[in-house]
């Protein structure tokens, strides 16, 4: 691990003025470590950087970044607690073999996940359909079951139901989760996930390349995107619309070599016209999380469970389903509006009302803003 004293170094250069990850890659492989960056002449350095980085870079470093140091060495100091920097053998791989890869990461939690040998990334949609949150869950599971450890971006919707269904996998050979921040490693963001924040980092990881006391900006989340195809061998993308920030992910995967998966949806959720974008412009079609264990020659260790083929799950009531199946059936996998329902059903709307609010309590329909509803397939 780096030391205290080099690490030090590191903080400072990654807060020097007008000194980002690109400009302190140039640096490096110029000078080498930090020390002899900042041990360079004056003129040595602007053949890399403008006159006045380099003399910032020859200055002592300002209040609010001693402060930032003392507190970093303070912080990487506590258990299960780590920087790694370029130089670090235990800087991942993968990472590495990007085009861009972050000068300094933190970490929080077990960072052996960064080398796991099975990795995907799962995104999608902040306000999700209950069932794409659903299928998320349920495929994560799956996924962790087979050992493969799920990276997400930790946002609400899909990201946060992917790293719960990691989490919820049981068994000896569990992949586990990764959730890569846009904020410093010491702030949750957003603030419900406390909770999640505390779980990950307990069974899964953390991990950042933004400084500790970071805040949540909006620059931040596309440069996190690249870290997360960046650690993972594919990403699949749940739900998203035509302009969703996971279209963003999944380009990112495709300019790293990785392989680009979608789950499809109904024609007329707008958030499956994202996904329905990716598969025509060649995104292989998910449909099971078998379909993604075959693509990577994973074997899973037990068949698939029902819930993960709830993407494509016929719509048609089974044989011993309650008269409630006139409504599902009605529903199929799409989303309707009350109007719709009871022109399909022919129930007056006092009996469709009464019968969707006992479905919602049982969990087999989901009520959508404006007076919407979609079925959620039984698992």
């Amino acid at each position: 691990m780096t030391a205290p004293e080099d690490l030090a170094d590191w903080v400072q250069l990654m807060q020097t003025p007008g000194v980002g990850a690109l400009t302190a890659r140039q640096l490096l492989s110029a000078f080498g470590p930090p020390q002899q960056v900042f041990q360079a002449p004056h003129a040595a350095l602007t053949r890399v950087v403008s006159s006045t980085v380099a003399a910032a870079l020859l200055s002592e470093p300002d209040g609010p970044t001693r402060d930032l140091i003392e507190r970093t060495l303070h912080w990487a100091a506590q258990p299960g607690q780590t920087c790694l920097t370029l130089d670090d053998p235990a800087y991942p791989q993968s990472l590495l073999d990007t085009a861009d890869p972050p000068p300094l990461l933190y970490a929080l939690g077990n960072a052996a996940l960064l080398d796991a040998p099975r990795r995907l990334a799962m995104v999608g949609a902040r306000t999700p359909t209950a069932q794409g949150e659903r299928d998320a869950h349920a495929f994560a599971l799956a996924f962790s079951e087979a050992g493969v450890t799920i990276v997400s971006g930790f946002a609400l919707g899909i990201d946060a139901a992917a790293h719960r269904g990691a989490l919820a996998a049981t068994g000896e050979q569990t992949g586990s989760t990764i959730a890569v921040l846009g904020t410093g490693c010491d702030r949750v963001y957003p603030p419900r996930h406390k909770e999640l924040a505390h779980l990950v980092a307990h069974h899964g990881l953390l991990l950042s390349e933004f400084a500790l006391g970071t805040s949540p900006s909006k620059g931040n989340f596309p440069r996190r995107n690249r870290l997360i195809s960046g650690l993972s061998r594919g990403v699949l993308v749940v739900e998203a619309a035509t302009h969703s920030g996971s279209l963003i992910t999944a380009r990112l995967a495709g300019e790293q070599g990785r392989e680009v998966f979608a789950m499809p949806g109904s024609i007329h959720n707008p958030l499956a016209h994202g996904c329905h974008r990716l598969i025509r412009e060649g995104a292989k079609l998910v449909e099971t999380a078998q379909d993604v264990l075959e693509e990577f020659g994973w074997d899973a260790p037990r068949a698939a469970r029902p819930a993960e083929t709830s993407a494509a799950k016929d719509a048609s009531p089974a044989a011993d389903d309650p008269p409630e199946c006139d409504i599902l059936h009605a529903l199929g996998f799409e989303i309707r509006d009350f109007d719709d329902l009871s022109a399909r059903t022919g129930w007056p709307s006092d009996r469709l009302a009464a019968r969707l609010l006992d479905l919602e309590l049982q969990g087999r329909v989901a009520r959508l803003p404006g007076g919407r509803f979609q079925r959620i397939a039984r698992g």
